[in-house]
């Protein structure tokens, strides 16, 4: 019992040190989304080992979380920032909305410290519910590990089942990833800080009623719809 509250200790305290508080500034989220380009477009430079075009046409959302983090030694804990993007019915991509990921559960590749995870989601339904609160991955929504390459393409008759397809690239390994357990919500008063906008909701963003934006954000949706068929960024 003593080593289980010493392991919960441990753990409460890396977190205050890594989950960001009030002090954040937009410098920081300008920062996210130009991380969160890069961590995209090295993804996908190398088709042998990028995520599948045929999954990335289906998207209709993609969280990108640059450098999640993993603390804990008996009692893990995972925490990061990241964007979401959203397509609409004209095949535009949105401005990013700025989300947190937290849980204890994750797979991951053992030793690793940070961590790129990427978030492939061919439904709305748990955009919504992201939006309305949050999701628990794998219990509100279908979640699997991703395939990886082109071989994927050759396949007869290819479908993607699953809700949602989670990826990971840490040490220069890129792969899909098991995230059961894992929460996903929107970062409020990231989205304030970004937008200059106070108390702005994801809807508003999504639906482009956000006028005055960071460069650093047309040039991010720009790379998902590089990265994506039918994708235009305006």
């Amino acid at each position: 019992m003593k080593g289980l509250l010493s392991s919960l200790i441990v753990l409460a305290i890396i977190l205050a040190l890594v989950i960001p508080t009030g002090a954040a500034t937009a410098d920081k989220q300008n920062q996210l989304a130009r991380d969160a380009q890069d961590v995209l477009q090295q993804i996908m430079a190398i088709p042998e080992q990028a995520i599948p075009p045929a999954l990335m046409n289906q998207a209709e959302g993609i969280v990108i979380l640059p450098g999640m983090l993993r603390a804990g030694f008996v009692i893990g804990g995972r925490y990061g920032n990241g964007v979401l993007l959203v397509r609409d019915e004209q095949q535009r991509w949105s401005s990013p909305v700025f989300v947190t990921m937290a849980g204890g559960s994750l797979g991951w590749q053992v030793g690793a410290a940070a961590t790129d995870v990427v978030l492939v989601f061919k439904s709305r339904r748990g955009i919504d519910d992201i939006f309305a609160g949050k999701i628990t991955l794998g219990a509100d929504a279908a979640i699997a590990a991703g395939p990886v390459g082109r071989q994927v393409e050759g396949a007869i008759d290819i479908t993607f089942k699953s809700e949602i397809y989670s990826y990971s690239r840490s040490r220069g390994l890129f792969a899909g990833i098991q995230v059961e357990g894992a929460s996903l919500s929107v970062d409020h008063t990231a989205n304030s800080l970004f937008y200059a906008h106070e108390g702005v909701t994801p809807q508003q963003v999504v639906r482009g009623e956000i006028h005055r934006q960071p460069a650093v954000a047309e040039a991010l949706r720009t790379a998902v719809a590089e990265a994506t068929a039918g994708g235009g960024s305006g």
